[in-house]
């Protein structure tokens, strides 16, 4: 952090600030103001230089909420930094930096109470807070009547989608982000899903909805370009010559008795560690609120307008025209996008974005699929289950559908065994010097199966792994000795567990002595075994009866331990799948004998590549294709709500909530 930070708690005692939230109220047209918003720092950039801050703001905050209704100097400061912005545009292109400067200044001290504010009071006091005006002199002191609120929320959406981002305007456009995400915050002290109240309307059908497709291309554009914050010295002033101009006075002569306390993360200071965890606090920004909006509930009779945007808008090289009845569409460049989610997928926000474009934007989705380098989108999923004992079960399960939903498509599940991987690093239980990218998905979706057995025991979980590998067993090609290897291990496993679950529901029937209360548990048991037990054994099946002459090493794993496979030929529930498998054992089996004794590795695979020639398909018995396809459940903001304000209270650059009050979720599912 910056210099001098023991002394944040100074701000409650300096003199500037208790007069704004003192008793007396303050012209619009004050040089007051002037003063108050010329200081120089650099906003924190961590959860924890924030919550200092935010201590040190509250006991001034909760004075001015008690002054405010008779003073409104909040609305006198919020009208103050829309006065400032009206020349942001010309301001940018001048390279005039003292209104960014100024209103950036502004926009922050409002941010910081209004996260407080929210904390405190209810939306409709908020509302109330914004239209108390000063009581001048002779005046009668009733409130404005235009809806302030809606101008201050509407200046910020003008702002995002209408100043360019340049290295000095970073700042006030991360700050425009950043107060519409703390506007949006009352959800997270709501145990209910919000579908209502004047920020949700002023959002969804007030002035900002013209701008809607405009405010979704830019935050995604945000995200896509990955701009790093630019270095301190591009936030402020420095002289432009000796003896400096008015802003530097300005800035050097308020901030040596306002803000020098202050500067976390500023000129001269180190970079902290969260800063370097977050290099990139726009573009992740952006991604957070983008997310927030997307997921905001349909209101009773009109659909939510950011969903719209997210789910329709097209490649800029689509020269189609737009049909008339698509609102809020329009065009972005597919490739920009395409490289940033492959880049990005290390955080639980950009894999939920992934999984939005792919599940409700068909363009993107198709844009996705006929890519020639779909490894660059996928090994940073498998990466993701990979490691799943270190991840979330949110990301984990947001990499599984996004697996499901791009295995729906044939042309996907051919050509991932086209695509030859070498020496993957992160793989570290054997060494794959050489595999087919279908093979590796093979062996981490097993993976996440036999971990989701041993540990979690989410049926969810494994049956969508289940159901993705069901999607491409048809497809299998030239499976890799280890991935047809795992194959046969998971239903070692199941075997190994179904067994088990029996000998413990005999056992207990044997104790109880009539007593059969625990039965039906077992019972239960026993049928989600049985269950994943058919589907694995459908998957060899789909494989064998599909692409036989294309697996040598799944008929070799088969056969060195068809031992397992001999307890189910008999059983009512897997009887008629059993005889495909009995056959290609059986057949098998013959040519090996035929083949003679003793025989090498090589000889056992040359004897199943020339018998897989030679075994009539006919042989073997037709199933229905294995095809399964994602679908969300009902009233999916139940879940995906909830998962979008976790990701802001864990990972909302520069912003820190307290555990107390929060009632969306519970603190061990946001972390």
């Amino acid at each position: 952090m910056g210099a001098n930070t023991s002394q944040v708690s100074d701000l409650s005692e300096n003199p500037s600030l208790r007069a704004l939230v003192g008793s007396e109220a303050m012209s619009e047209n004050d040089p007051f103001w002037n003063q108050l918003i010329s200081f120089t720092f650099i906003s924190p950039s961590s959860s924890g230089d924030s919550k200092l801050l935010e201590e040190a703001v509250i006991p001034l905050a909760k004075i001015f909420i008690e002054n405010n209704p008779r003073t409104g100097n909040f609305s006198a400061l919020v009208r103050v930094f829309l006065g400032r912005t009206k020349e942001l545009k010309i301001s940018t292109e001048c390279q005039d930096q003292l209104f960014i400067w100024q209103a950036h200044n502004a926009l922050f001290m409002i941010r910081c109470l209004l996260k407080v504010f929210i904390r405190e009071m209810s939306e409709e006091e908020l509302h109330l807070h914004f239209s108390y005006q000063e009581r001048a002199p002779g005046s009668c002191g009733d409130t404005v009547t235009e809806d302030l609120l809606e101008e201050f929320m509407s200046n910020l959406v003008h702002l995002i989608v209408e100043v360019p981002l340049l290295d000095i305007t970073y700042s006030i456009l991360f700050e425009a982000v950043t107060t519409l995400l703390v506007l949006l915050s009352y959800q997270l002290f709501n145990k209910e899903i919000l579908r209502d109240g004047s920020i949700y309307q002023h959002i969804m059908k007030g002035r900002c909805l013209s701008l809607t497709s405009r405010l979704v291309k830019t935050l995604l554009y945000n995200f896509i370009r990955q701009e790093k914050c630019p270095p301190p010295a591009t936030h402020i002033f420095e002289p432009q010559a000796e003896g400096g101009g008015l802003f530097y006075g300005l800035a050097s002569g308020v901030a040596s008795g306002l803000w020098s306390v202050f500067t976390l993360g500023g000129a001269g200071s180190k970079t902290g560690v969260e800063q370097e965890h977050n290099p990139l606090p726009l573009s992740n920004q952006s991604l957070l609120l983008l997310l927030v909006l997307a997921n905001l509930t349909d209101g009773p009779d009109w659909p939510n307008p950011y969903r719209q945007a997210v789910t329709c808008f097209r490649n800029t090289q689509d020269t189609s025209s737009l049909p008339s009845e698509q609102a809020h569409g329009f065009q972005i460049n597919f490739n920009s996008l395409y490289t940033a989610l492959c880049e990005q997928q290390r955080s639980d926000q950009a894999t939920l974005l992934l999984y939005t474009l792919l599940h409700q934007n068909h363009n993107m989705r198709t844009y996705m699929l006929s890519r020639t380098d779909m490894d660059n989108l996928v090994m940073p999923i498998l990466e993701i289950l990979y490691h799943v004992e270190d991840r979330n079960s949110h990301h984990v399960y947001m990499a599984l559908i996004i697996l499901l939903i791009l295995t729906e498509d044939d042309a996907f599940n051919r050509s991932i065994h086209e695509v030859v991987l070498k020496n993957i690093t992160w793989y570290t239980e054997r060494t794959l010097t050489e595999i087919s990218l279908g093979s590796l998905l093979i062996l981490v979706v097993i993976r996440t199966i036999q971990f989701n057995m041993t540990r979690t025991r989410d049926k969810y979980l494994h049956t969508n792994c289940l159901a993705a590998l069901a999607n491409m067993s048809a497809q299998f090609r030239c499976l890799h000795q280890y991935a047809a290897q795992r194959i046969i291990s998971l239903f070692a496993l199941l075997s190994k567990k179904h067994n088990k679950v029996l000998e413990q529901a005999t056992q207990s029937l044997r104790g109880r002595q009539g007593d059969n209360s625990a039965l039906p548990d077992y019972a239960q048991d026993l049928n989600v075994i049985e269950e994943v037990i058919r589907m694995m054994l459908e998957i060899i099946n789909s494989c064998l009866s599909n692409s036989l002459h294309h697996n040598p090493n799944l008929v070799y794993a088969l056969l060195y331990k068809r031992e397992l496979f001999e307890q189910f030929r008999t059983h009512p529930s897997f009887q008629d799948i059993m005889q495909n498998l009995d056959t290609v054992i059986g057949f098998f089996s013959q040519r090996l004998e035929q083949a003679g004794s003793d025989l090498s590795v090589e000889r056992v695979q040359e004897v199943i590549m020339k018998g897989a020639q030679a075994l009539p398909k006919e042989r073997l018995k037709k199933f229905p294709e294995l095809k399964f396809k994602y679908v969300e459940e009902d009233q999916p903001e139940d879940f995906f709500i909830p998962y979008v304000w976790s990701l802001v209270f864990n990972s909302g650059v520069g912003l820190h909530w307290s555990p107390q009050g929060i009632q969306l979720f519970s603190m061990d599912s946001s972390s």
